[in-house]
């Protein structure tokens, strides 16, 4: 992360965070006109196999890293935020790092990225600090890319300040462009529908937000997929497609598994203070 995107992030310590809504405004705006909505990596899908490929003699992908950020239920200020590196051929974990933290912005509808975000880019910035061979080349997101009221969610906050391609994930789907979740679910629930499993989320005004898709037969509800940055939608629903063994994608299913014991361990040993 350059030093002019460090500007952009404001972290709000120590403030009531609402008073600086107009501020995260302006931010947003700032950073939206950097998100890249296509391809911008050298690694392929194979439209044969369903495999992650090299181009040519460039890297393919290697290391998927999936974002979590988990709260004490007794302190909902006391968060820790987890990045669990997995392994694209098997979707074994190969690294994990946990940050405990106390959150002094609240969470304001439409700014989850200025409370969490942070988080995340700091355990980053020290893995790319240390060449950390397992740092990742993509990122999955426990939260929303272009999908998200103001156009710029968690997902790509987190892509534009990081720079790696980023896919955002979201369990409901916000009321965007007169998206409806109701109606999603009922599209993928009717009966002729029964063999599709990803339709796209086109709104009002025609744009093509994302896709909601049917991510395990037997899962009743969808989940919600939007490129964060430097990843298109097509590319980003074929990786998640990839990496769902249940309804959540595995990155961010371990991600919140981990982040959650982290947090059981601390408080079992008595050190869940900060």
């Amino acid at each position: 992360m350059d030093s002019s995107s460090k500007n952009l992030l404001f972290e709000g310590e120590g403030t009531d965070a609402s008073s600086y809504k107009q501020e995260w405004i302006e931010i947003q705006e700032n950073l939206k006109q950097k998100v890249v909505l296509e391809d911008d990596f050298t690694w392929i899908i194979s439209p044969q196999s369903s495999c992650l490929d090299q181009v040519g003699d460039d890297e393919g992908l290697k290391y998927i890293g999936g974002v979590d950020v988990s709260f004490v239920k007794e302190d909902p200020s006391l968060a820790c935020g987890a990045l669990v590196v997995l392994d694209a051929s098997n979707l074994n974990v190969v690294h994990e790092e946990f940050k405990l933290v106390r959150l002094k912005v609240p969470y304001v509808p439409g700014f989850l990225a200025f409370r969490e975000a942070p988080i995340i880019l700091e355990i980053l910035d020290k893995m790319k600090q240390r060449a950390h061979p397992f740092y990742p080349q993509l990122l999955m997101v426990d939260g929303n890319g272009i999908l998200h009221p103001n156009g710029f969610g968690l997902a790509c906050h987190l892509g534009v300040l990081s720079n790696i391609p980023a896919i955002g994930i979201g369990k409901n789907l916000h009321h965007v462009d007169g998206l409806n979740q109701s109606e999603v679910r009922q599209f993928l629930e009717a009966e002729e529908n029964s063999t599709k499993n990803v339709i796209p989320l086109v709104g009002k005004s025609g744009q093509t937000w994302g896709a909601a898709m049917r991510s395990t037969p037997d899962s009743l509800k969808p989940i919600y997929i939007s490129p964060g940055h430097r990843i298109s939608i097509d590319s980003s629903v074929r990786i998640v497609k990839l990496c769902c063994k249940f309804r959540v994608p595995e990155p961010i299913r371990q991600a919140d598994i981990r982040s959650r014991l982290f947090l059981q361990n601390l408080g079992g040993s008595g050190n869940l203070t900060i």
